[in-house]
């Protein structure tokens, strides 16, 4: 049974730092491709950060280059998106997801490619 939780959420100030953890369970991690959505209040989930199961190749949506940074560790089944210089149109609900991938090198970006959801987390940037 596939099943990923999130974790990691919380309140911190413009400026600040939280660390996600997506914890994977009922697949190898390294056949999965990974994704990082985030959904603001009235708005479309939009993709934030993947990270391809077949090479590690990552992307990063516009508004989040160079602040955040997506990795995984195998052995823990975990994925984490690390969020630096936090502003305030970063909150939202964040949620992770996956899907099988053997061929492409690359992860996709769009929600639909992806088949498992994690629940989310909260995430509030506010002073």
């Amino acid at each position: 049974q596939v099943q990923l939780v999130e974790s990691g959420g919380g309140l911190v100030q413009p400026g600040g730092s939280l660390r996600l953890s997506c914890k994977t369970s009922g697949f190898r991690l390294e056949h999965y491709t990974i994704g990082w959505f985030r959904q603001a209040p009235d708005k479309e989930r939009e993709g934030v950060s993947c990270i391809s199961s077949r090479t590690d190749n990552t992307y990063y949506a516009d508004s989040t280059k160079g602040r955040f940074a997506i990795s995984k560790d195998n052995a823990k089944k975990t994925v984490y998106l690390q969020m630096n210089n936090l502003k305030p149109e970063d909150t939202a609900v964040y949620y992770c997801a996956a899907y099988r991938n053997f061929l492409d090198p690359d992860c996709a970006s769009g929600k639909a490619a992806y088949d498992y959801w994690g629940q989310g987390t909260q995430v509030t940037v506010s002073s």
